[in-house]
């Protein structure tokens, strides 16, 4: 008879695979209520709590790896990392930052030939081609943070972007604004690509101009350059989409500093909604991503694969805008 899987208890409690990891990881995020009707599913279902353990061991070492390229610096400001980890439990991770590519290879096949982790958890962007090569050929199983790849021997668990973009941009446009701008970071988690695409999208459904999208880096400088040349421009946007909190911040100080008014001359949308959201003046309207969820989610299905069990893509909760004073009506 087949194993039950989170899949299984989170169909028969009518409830989502996040709150299913939630509750049977002893996490926060589901109420006591249901907390107790999805163990009591799972004991009836045959599911332990210990599955997990008994899939991470057996000679395993009960860890599983996450692998960033990012300066240490700008982690610093990307508060994404903290939510994310709040739903992995910290005593089975292991983390690493790394300067680029060949560094973030070479991790992944010392921690292969150390047996230091059961598996990885890999950052969506960028992460075909070598990566998934290089995972595949050393036998190290991944899943995939931040969209899907089509590929059976890799799931992902991602976010629904397209969702998000059409809420931001239906927004947007009940308030008048038709010059609409996306400053694109190295957004955590999210594949660039079909962010783009999602955004692209939601502005012809709703009948606005051509998405435009300004690309920075990952430098500190990067982003409020990017930012103050668009918004020096002879037609400036009436509105800035911005991938990250720190991007959003960056727009709020540079708009300040062309003695622009936020939201009067021009609105602000981080695409993620940390406590630095909460804490800038205006407070950013953003669009908040179930981070927990994801962590939680993906070190679950890492478990099922490692479990032998047959896992595929899964999506996490839809993202939900929150506005905020940094948004309002276009300028005339």
């Amino acid at each position: 008879m087949k194993r039950p899987t989170i899949t299984d208890i989170a169909r028969e409690a009518g409830v989502s695979k996040g709150a299913v990891s939630y509750a049977l990881n002893g996490r926060p995020g589901v109420s006591e209520a249901t907390r107790r009707r999805i163990t009591e599913i799972a004991r009836e279902l045959g599911w332990a709590p210990s599955s997990t353990a008994r899939a991470l061991s057996g000679g395993r070492a009960g860890v599983i790896g996450l692998v960033l390229d990012r300066p240490p610096d700008v982690l610093g400001v990307e508060p994404f990392l903290t939510a994310l980890l709040d739903g992995i439990d910290p005593a089975s991770l292991l983390l690493q930052v790394v300067p680029g590519l060949d560094a973030e290879l070479a991790a992944y096949r010392r921690w292969r030939g150390e047996r230091k982790v059961d598996g990885v958890l890999l950052p969506g962007p960028g992460c075909a081609g070598d990566r998934i090569g290089e995972l595949v050929r050393i036998g190290l199983p991944a899943v995939v943070l931040g969209g899907p790849l089509g590929r059976p021997d890799v799931p992902a668990v991602w976010v629904d972007d397209a969702a998000a973009a059409g809420d931001v941009l239906g927004y947007l446009a009940a308030l008048g604004h038709r010059r609409v701008v996306r400053i694109a970071g190295p957004a955590a988690f999210a594949h660039p690509r079909a962010r783009a695409d999602a955004v692209a999208a939601a502005a012809d459904r709703l009948g606005l101009p051509a998405e435009r999208t300004v690309h920075t880096g990952h430098s500190g400088e990067a982003g409020p350059g990017a930012i103050q040349r668009v918004l020096a421009q002879p037609r400036p946007p009436t509105a800035l989409l911005c991938d990250t909190d720190a991007l959003a911040v960056a727009a709020l100080v540079t708009a300040r500093e062309l003695g622009l008014a936020v939201p009067g001359d021009v609105s602000v949308v981080s695409w993620d909604d940390s406590p630095l959201c909460r804490l800038v003046r205006p407070a950013l309207s953003a669009v908040r991503r179930p981070l927990a969820e994801l962590g939680g989610l993906a070190a679950s299905v890492l478990a099922e694969l490692l479990a032998g069990e047959q896992v595929g893509d899964v999506c996490a909760s839809r993202p939900a805008l929150v506005t905020r004073g940094s948004t309002g009506p276009a300028r005339p």
